[in-house]
């Protein structure tokens, strides 16, 4: 049964075991370490229906996403990402008193940024698609990292310090980001 879909497992010292429908389709089952494969593969199999619904809803999300960008499009918006968000990144850097290292812009297929442990910032061009609110977000999200390399409560609280509206443009790119990835191609 589940080999007609590309799993991927990650375990970890978790609580829970969850499924997520990733944008290329992939199914990435987050298990404790203790769980067996034989468990997942059945918990897979009674999530059948929710399986099938994901799928049904990520085929509309990609009709919903048109034609996917060009090469000169998505060259267009690395130049717009180097240009606006060094610019924002030193903004909020300043703001929040952290420092940072490299800044570098990527077309990513699943993430928005991303922060190292040597506070090196990655993000994605595909940002310069979503609302300015959006992007501040992300920058503020990886920046405040910068202070707790976690997404621990404390965490969320510096980031908050900075940008109140965190919750309500995290929510916007939750529910309009998969299209705009998959725009990406």
């Amino acid at each position: 049964m589940s080999e007609q879909y590309n799993i991927q497992i990650v375990k970890s010292r978790r609580k829970t075991i969850s499924l997520q429908l990733k944008p290329d389709g992939a199914i990435l089952v987050k298990a404790p370490n203790r769980v067996s494969n034989r468990y997942i593969r059945e918990f897979i199999a009674s999530h059948q229906g929710w399986i099938e619904n994901q799928f049904q809803k990520m085929e509309q999300v990609r009709e919903a996403a048109g034609e996917p960008l060009t090469e000169a499009e998505i060259k267009e918006l690395y130049e717009k990402a180097a240009k606006l968000i060094p610019e924002r990144v030193a903004y909020y850097a300043a703001k929040i008193g952290v420092t940072y290292g490299r800044i570098t812009i990527r077309k990513q297929k699943t993430r928005w940024g991303s922060c190292s442990s040597r506070g090196n910032l990655n993000f994605n061009c595909l940002l310069m698609l979503t609302p300015d609110k959006a992007i501040d977000s992300v920058i503020v999200h990886e920046l405040c990292h910068r202070k707790e390399m976690n997404h621990s409560p404390k965490f969320y609280e510096e980031v908050l310090k900075v940008f109140p509206e965190y919750y309500t443009w995290d929510r916007w790119l939750k529910k309009n980001g998969t299209a705009i990835l998959l725009k990406g191609g």
